[in-house]
């Protein structure tokens, strides 16, 4: 709806319109609402969505994998992409050499940590419970968030006897720094949705800047961009635990500096060459 505004002002003002799109909604909404609820929606939230690109100049994709989708609606659009970014302070806690890599033999329990929202769209609470309970002793699980699927998550692990999972309240930027920090694994999960797969979740790039490893639920042009561009990632299939256990054992627990990822997606230098890109659709060179 902040995309109907923008167009509707730029229509008022005689203002030139550029969309930074980061979610396709008409397309989440089949999966992630009841279907009797999208359905009735579906109609009106898909005219507002073409009135607005339609009228846009230029129009930015945060992800490649919304490419197909609206190539195939709007075929006379020019679009950019323009990527998330990684802010200052994930910057300055990036690593700057590698650390000594834990020896697995010594049967440490590792520090696994998520932090985010716990929605449905993350699916927590899809492959949490029998992947904590599958790991056993070899990984404790801090999850820092809230969300609306918390507590069903927290009834499943209570229902399957986890023991090895802290759920925790949000924390501060510098709390969240501290735990990441502290943590030997990284994880992150979308659930098994047919839009997720054209997403790139910006907290790939946060993940990626700290050097640890990052342990991934993923599919489509998400799993396609941490294989390609993030060393010392494991990308598994969503809601697939064995599949999550396969590419766990994959990862070296070991932080190092993934200095190349960093200098590639800077959110400083992505504002840079967007912000070119904006100049040129004003004067008319885009």
């Amino acid at each position: 709806m902040s995309t109907v505004l923008g167009a509707f002002i730029s229509r008022w003002k005689y203002a030139i319109l550029y969309l930074d799109i980061r979610d396709i909604f008409v397309d989440t909404i089949k999966d992630v609402l009841p279907r009797r609820f999208s359905w009735a929606i579906l109609p009106a939230f898909s005219l507002l969505e073409r009135w607005a690109v339609n009228r846009a100049d230029k129009v930015n994709l945060v992800s490649r994998g919304f490419a197909e989708y609206f190539s195939a609606r709007y075929p006379l659009k020019r679009f950019s992409y323009f990527t998330n970014g990684i802010d200052n302070e994930f910057l300055a806690a990036a690593p700057t050499h590698p650390s000594i890599p834990v020896d697995l033999a010594l049967n440490r329990t590792l520090n696994v940590v998520y932090a985010g929202n716990l929605g449905d769209g993350q699916g927590l609470h899809a492959i949490l419970p029998a992947l904590a309970k599958a790991m056993g002793t070899r990984v404790r699980f801090r999850i820092i968030g809230d969300g609306s699927r918390k507590p069903l998550l927290e009834a499943l692990l209570t229902e399957h006897g986890v023991t090895n999972v802290e759920l925790c309240l949000p924390v501060k930027r510098d709390e969240l720094l501290e735990a990441y920090r502290s943590a030997d694994v990284l994880f992150l999960h979308l659930n098994d949705y047919e839009a997720f797969k054209k997403v790139l979740p910006s907290k790939l790039f946060e993940y990626a800047a700290l050097g640890k490893p990052i342990w991934a639920g993923v599919a489509g042009y998400a799993a396609q961009f941490a294989i390609a561009e993030i060393s010392n990632a494991a990308v598994f299939y969503p809601c697939d635990v064995p599949g999550a256990m396969r590419a766990f054992s994959t990862l070296k627990i070991q932080d190092i500096p993934r200095d190349a990822f960093i200098g590639k997606y800077a959110r400083s230098k992505i504002n840079l060459e967007m912000g070119a890109d904006i100049l040129s659709v004003a004067r008319g060179e885009s």
